[in-house]
């Protein structure tokens, strides 16, 4: 490859998921005390935008990262081991960058992506349906957009908002863009969640916001006559993201579970000394969350491979082959939810009442975690699973929370 290609192409996966781990490195630094703050992370954006994790995906000659959505996955997964709240706001905001190109046309998504390479935006909002929604009405100059959103990821550190609102006269559902620093948008913290407190959530309110005819992307509707198979893997390929999230808080407590167990001796037998690691109920525990967070590992690296797939043969993808992806997907979520709660409450277990220490904040592992998986409930993604696997019905259309 030559030097002129090497930059169009952008530095490669192994340089991101170096930075990734050397980000993680310092988020973890000072991760407990962060979590206790509950500060809004105007500070830990700025740490991922020194790295320029958050142009990752822009394309190399607008001057980012030139990666691919598989790389953004495990950067978020590297991410999600130091602190899953950050991990959250970092991949909100690479599906909703991302979401132009599953949405807008080709011309619409290279000036976001030359807008948000240029600005070194980051992105906050969602695209799951909300009640009452936001409604976009036709004007002759564009649209107005009206409604309030609650606790959307990010908005109160974006650049730039992507949102659902439906059409006041027709209700077909539309994403569209917004710049949260336009006259009538109203952001404000929600009330403070016992997990996920960094991720920036909170709710945005809009009061008849001007929106131009190019702010909106396109149609979110799952009807078939409008919504092609490539621009569906919007849907496996949001949810991976949370896959990968959930991974990483796994294994990242294990991690540090395992540093706490090496360091003292076993919280049920007192008598076995410091560092023998010698009692079998632990190692037995140790051994079962290994299991269950590398099978879901290996359940997540099957989804990706067949996402990436998917995304390849763009406009040649078929509705059947859409429908395998997305079932995979929902397989490696439930297998993730599992492994994460598991691991979470039981590291806890194996690391004794010493561990309940405050000072140590072993707590914030699994709060962000039971945070995160009540947005993202996996019952309906394991009936999902189930009838495709009975009745050979394709997986609906769902947008990530």
């Amino acid at each position: 490859m030559s030097p002129t290609e090497q930059l169009l192409a952008g530095p490669g996966r192994a340089h991101w998921l170096r930075v990734a781990r050397e980000t993680a490195d310092d988020l973890a630094t000072d991760a407990v005390a962060r979590d206790q703050a509950g500060k809004v992370p105007f500070d830990e954006v700025s740490r991922l935008r020194e790295a320029g994790l958050l142009t990752l995906l822009t394309p190399a000659r607008y001057g980012g990262g030139g990666a691919d959505w598989d790389t953004a996955c495990a950067v978020v997964r590297e991410i999600a081991a130091a602190d899953g709240a950050i991990a959250q706001l970092l991949g909100s905001h690479y599906f909703l960058s991302w979401s132009t190109r599953f949405f807008g046309a080709p011309a619409r998504a290279e000036r976001l992506d030359r807008e948000s390479t240029a600005g070194q935006w980051c992105w906050g909002g969602g695209f799951a349906p909300q009640e009452p929604p936001l409604t976009l009405t036709a004007t002759a100059d564009g649209h107005l957009l009206n409604g309030r959103l609650s606790y959307v990821s990010g908005v109160l550190v974006a650049d730039r908002l992507a949102v659902r609102a439906v059409r006041s006269d027709t209700g077909e559902p539309l994403a569209v863009t917004v710049d949260p620093a336009r006259q009538g948008v109203l952001t404000e913290r929600d009330t403070d969640p016992f997990g996920q407190r960094l991720a920036a959530g909170g709710s945005v309110e809009f009061d008849s916001v001007p929106v131009a005819a190019d702010d909106v992307l396109g149609s979110l509707s799952a009807d078939d006559d409008i919504l092609s198979p490539s621009a569906a893997l919007a849907s496996p390929a949001g949810r991976l993201v949370s896959v990968q999230l959930c991974l990483g808080m796994a294994e990242g407590v294990l991690a540090e579970a395992r540093e706490y167990s090496r360091a003292g001796a076993s919280p049920r037998q007192p008598a076995w000394p410091a560092g023998s690691l010698a009692d079998p109920q632990v190692l037995a525990t140790y051994g079962e969350l290994t299991v269950v967070t590398r099978a879901a590992a290996a359940l997540a690296e099957q989804a990706t491979a067949a996402l990436h797939t998917g995304m390849a043969r763009g406009e040649d993808l078929g509705y059947d082959e859409y429908a395998e992806i997305s079932a995979l997907v929902a397989v490696a979520e439930a297998a993730a939810s599992r492994a994460v709660q598991e691991s979470t409450s039981r590291a806890l277990d194996i690391m004794g009442a010493r561990s309940a220490s405050a000072r140590l904040g072993f707590d914030r592992f699994w709060r962000n975690a039971r945070t995160h998986t009540l947005h993202q409930p996996v019952a309906p993604r394991l009936r999902d699973v189930g009838d495709y696997f009975l009745n050979g019905a394709y997986p609906p259309f769902v947008l990530p929370a």
